[in-house]
């Protein structure tokens, strides 16, 4: 999208120097629109751009041709022509996603979020909040606080947005009346005092006919101001209080484009630093001073919170991309089990226990989420219990990492405190949560290092530790062949055990049924129990169904590189439903036998495994030969 334009400021076409100069100097606000479907989002945009002179050159020659067209004294673009092209662009789902506007007054400069009103792309508002300032909660003057009134103001509140707008919108429909205007005020007042909000501006406004957006309207005499523009103008923004706090800068990258020069780039989350400030390396530990901070334009003396700048270290310390660069005497935590608020994005509900990337920050590791404590009513603000998260759900859950990250909480620094959840095999962004702090147990916990390691006990048996994760549908001959695999390795002499997905469920996991989350469950453990089988120097040997990828991988995490063999046994179903040596393909047939893989559960096939057997194509004794020529050879 092209620059915006101010269409009426002569200064342009005078001095474009100092036009731009004059910008340069003005102050930025971001805020988002939201609330209910038809609410008049796009109108009120639709007028804040046209009031303030403002659109967009790919906009202006379309407009100008059609305000012609209709007849519009002096070419002047018609403000039902500007909202009628907004208008168009919801109806082609444009605005499905966050639309950004650029729009500038004489005082302040301006980018406005445009947010979807439907409940269904509620994570669609959360993006537009992630970095806003202030959020403009619409309401029909019509029908009042709604749902989504709700669910948006309690989002607003939940990332940080100190700044709140209640534009009760369309009084001309209701004849300006300050009854109607009073009793949504009051009802707004009353839910958002429950959520912490404790201070909010109410501004009686007509989007449409432009009541109260850029001056008082003879209207509604009974309201005193601020009409919108004047509000928008003038609430104070800034970073003081994050310049204030300590020194966090998270690595974003390592720019090294000379031997002679190693500098950390990335932007201040929070505080100040100058050349000679102790800093803390985190999460190694390592401490050093800031030698220079670099930019484009020079040195600079002090750096503060919201600058993008280079920083070089005194000392050849240890530092990349992920690492945050800390006040010395005043470092973030760095932990890996969490308590946070989590807002589910994805059309697929949260599986507990299933693996997910997590990016917080500069920092992307992998991470598992527990059932929630709680999910969040955002009408009644009830506590509900819940064993996962749907679309658009909010619930307070326990998130675990595969190694610890260095983090504050939300409410102190949105930076190291916001992440992201992202699916491991789609890449789709499946939620966005808010830390609110490490759990004692993180703290309390730690690894107690033997003397005796997993290299000496391997070699005292003579062999390298493996694990050999057999995968494919139930019948399907992983039981047989590995139980093949096994006494061929006993008669090798070398040190093995088998762990079958039957016996496994008659002790350790006889607890779990075959939900996805028990099955995403029921092997996570295993993967645990075959680590440390392999941390005992032993040849590992699973059977089982273990029908998703996510959790396969999960469990080649954990092990060191190489050490994880994925064995697919790659049966058809047609040819695994003949044996049902078991029954049980007879059994889900005829609805006796719920989540059964392969009927009404799925089985997701392995994409690049270590080794492929074809069942159809060699006996049993032919396939266990060739895996252990492969595991030895």
């Amino acid at each position: 999208m092209t620059d915006p334009i101010y269409v009426t400021d002569a200064l342009i076409a005078e001095d474009i120097d100092a036009y731009l100069a004059s910008h340069e100097r003005k102050s930025l606000l971001r805020f988002i629109t939201c609330g209910s479907v038809d609410d008049g989002k796009s109108t009120l945009i639709g007028r804040l751009l046209y009031d303030s002179k403002m659109i967009f050159e790919d906009q202006l020659a379309a407009l100008e041709a059609d305000s012609k067209r209709v007849g519009t004294q002096g070419g002047e673009i018609d403000f039902a022509l500007l909202v009628d092209g907004l208008a168009a662009e919801r109806e082609q789902g444009i605005t499905i996603d966050v639309a950004y506007r650029f729009f500038t007054t004489e005082k302040r400069k301006f980018i406005v979020a445009d947010t979807p009103g439907h409940e269904q792309y509620t994570r669609n508002m959360v993006t537009g909040a992630s970095t806003a300032d202030l959020a403009v909660i619409l309401v029909d003057a019509r029908k009042g606080v709604l749902t989504q009134t709700r669910r948006h103001s309690f989002l607003a509140h939940l990332l940080g947005i100190r700044h709140i707008v209640l534009a009760v919108n369309k009084m001309d429909l209701v004849g300006y009346d300050k009854a109607v205007f009073d009793r949504i005020t009051l009802a707004y007042r009353a839910f958002a005092s429950e959520i912490g909000i404790t201070n909010f501006t109410a501004i009686p406004i007509s989007g449409f006919k432009g009541d109260n957006i850029t001056a008082l309207s003879a209207n509604t005499p009974w309201f005193k101001g601020p009409a919108l523009i004047e509000h928008l103008e003038t609430v104070e923004i800034g970073d003081t209080a994050d310049e204030a706090k300590p020194l966090r800068m998270p690595v974003q990258w390592v720019n090294r484009p000379n031997l002679d020069f190693r500098g950390f780039s990335g932007q201040l989350a929070s505080g100040k630093v100058k050349p000679g400030d102790a800093v803390r390396i985190l999460p190694s530990g390592k401490t050093t001073t800031i030698d220079r901070i670099v930019t484009l334009d020079g040195d600079l003396n002090e750096a503060v919170a919201g600058q993008s700048v280079t920083l070089t270290l005194a000392d050849e310390v240890d530092c990349s991309r992920g690492d945050v660069i800390a006040a010395a005497d005043a470092p973030p935590e760095t932990a890996d089990q969490f308590e946070a608020t989590l807002v589910w994005m994805a059309d697929e509900a949260m599986i507990p226990g299933r693996a997910y990337w997590l990016k917080l920050a500069t920092q992307s590791v992998s991470a598992t989420v527990q059932a929630p404590k709680y999910e969040i009513n955002v009408n009644t603000l009830d506590r509900l219990a819940a064993k996962t998260l749907d679309l658009n759900g909010i619930g307070v859950v326990e998130v675990s990492t595969d190694k610890p990250i260095t983090f504050e909480a939300y409410a102190d620094n949105k930076t190291l405190g916001g992440f992201i959840l992202i699916d491991k095999l789609t890449n789709a962004t499946v939620a966005a949560g808010m830390l609110h702090f490490s759990l004692r147990r993180a703290q309390n916990v730690h690894w107690q290092a033997g003397d005796i390691d997993r290299d000496m006990r391997a070699n005292l048996k003579n062999q390298r530790p493996a694990l050999l994760w057999f995968t494919g549908l139930s019948g399907s001959g992983k039981s047989t062949i590995a139980n093949l695999v096994e006494k061929k390795l006993h008669r090798m002499n070398r040190h093995s055990f088998l762990l079958d997905g039957d016996n496994v469920r008659h002790g350790l996991n006889k607890d779990l049924g075959f939900t996805e989350a028990d099955r995403i469950e029921n092997i996570r453990r295993v993967g645990e129990v075959a680590k440390l089988m392999t941390d005992a120097g032993l040849i590992v040997i699973t059977a089982f169904i273990s029908p998703f990828r996510a959790e396969r991988e999960m469990v080649r995490a954990m092990l060191p590189e190489g050490e994880f063999l994925e064995i697919f046994i790659d049966t058809p179903l047609a040819e695994a439903e003949r044996r049902d040596v078991k029954g049980l393909y007879k059994k889900a047939r005829a609805g006796q036998l719920k989540n059964f893989t392969g009927i009404d559960s799925p089985y997701e096939a392995p994409e690049a495994p270590e080794i492929r057997i074809d069942t159809t194509a060699m006996t049993a004794e032919e396939a266990a030969d060739l895996i252990v020529e492969r595991l030895l050879g």
